[in-house]
């Protein structure tokens, strides 16, 4: 387990897809398997019911006994963190509590979607979260997707809050994040592989990622590699990777693009995705297939 005060959910963590049967149930063996991978290939921590999770298209009881399963195959060797993000608070709050009943160790609060609420709103419904279990809580910014991102002034709030330790940063925003994480003290990960090398030049102290899935160990030695002093190595080691992270994150579906590698490498039995995900058509299927023989992956 983590042992790093300035890394409260460690340095490298994975938004992990949710394993489905062609059918379309959670298929929870197949997560104890990916988990279990995952944790012996760098992972310090995971991500569970994220928007990598597709989370919008899973329901309570699956949500807990997807954290619950994969808690007991590797809790005592890395951190689960719960998505509990919603634009309904009381939702948000139904599912912090059943992810703390789960086992979870943390949980990821984004932003509320689509009703665009105020400042205020944003930092009432964090609250919400915050207060309804003892877990420490990973911010959430996501601009793209929510359209709302927390401003300074609610970011300060925030870090006053004693369970708000992280943010996971997807806004881009270097330069902010920059200035957020010298004022607030807050352990500031990346939430865009691509941005990685960047937001640890101003502070960050990790990434939440879907590459990782494929390249953990190697993006855990870049991390290492930084924290080293040894920029020169740490740089190397992304652009070896690079053409990884942009088979999984270049493409606007980085969840469909994971669970379509990590079946062809046999990770996963089934690359199916709920509605309105649909899998792969046959075009690009052979796309992701021909860069995985270029990355030496397949």
């Amino acid at each position: 387990m983590v042992d790093d005060p300035r890394r409260p959910f460690g340095a490298l963590l994975t938004a992990m897809v949710t394993p489905m049967t062609p059918e379309g149930e959670v298929d929870l063996d197949a997560a104890v398997r990916l988990a279990v991978h995952l944790v012996d290939h760098g992972h310090d921590g995971l991500v569970l019911n994220g928007t990598t999770g597709e989370a919008p298209t899973t329901h309570a009881p699956e949500k807990a006994d997807l954290v619950r399963a994969v808690v007991d195959a590797v809790g005592d060797r890395a951190l689960v963190v719960a998505g509990a993000g919603s634009n309904d608070t009381v939702h948000a709050v139904r599912m912090a509590e059943k992810a703390a009943e789960a086992g979870a160790h943390g949980l990821l609060v984004v932003t509320p979607y689509y009703s665009r609420p105020s400042q205020e709103g944003v930092y009432r419904h964090t609250v919400a979260v915050a207060d309804a279990t003892d877990l420490p809580v990973m911010l959430y910014d996501v601009p793209g997707r929510t359209a709302v991102r927390y401003a300074p002034e609610t970011l300060d709030r925030l870090a006053a809050h004693e369970r708000v330790v992280a943010v996971k940063d997807a806004t881009g925003d270097v330069q902010s994040a920059m200035r957020s994480i010298a004022r607030t003290g807050l352990a500031w990960y990346s939430g865009d592989d691509g941005l990685l090398l960047p937001f640890l030049s101003v502070g960050a102290v990790g990434l939440v990622s879907m590459t990782a899935h494929l390249v953990g160990d190697e993006l855990a030695a870049i991390i290492a590699a930084f924290d080293a002093g040894d920029t020169a190595a740490a740089l190397a080691g992304f652009v070896a990777i690079q053409p990884v992270v942009d088979l999984i994150c270049g493409s606007g579906n980085g969840a469909l693009r994971s669970k379509l590698t990590l079946h062809m490498l046999g990770h996963l039995p089934s690359a199916a995705m709920r509605l309105p995900q649909v899998e792969a058509d046959d075009t690009e299927t052979a796309q992701v297939r021909a860069a995985l023989v270029a990355t030496g992956l397949l």
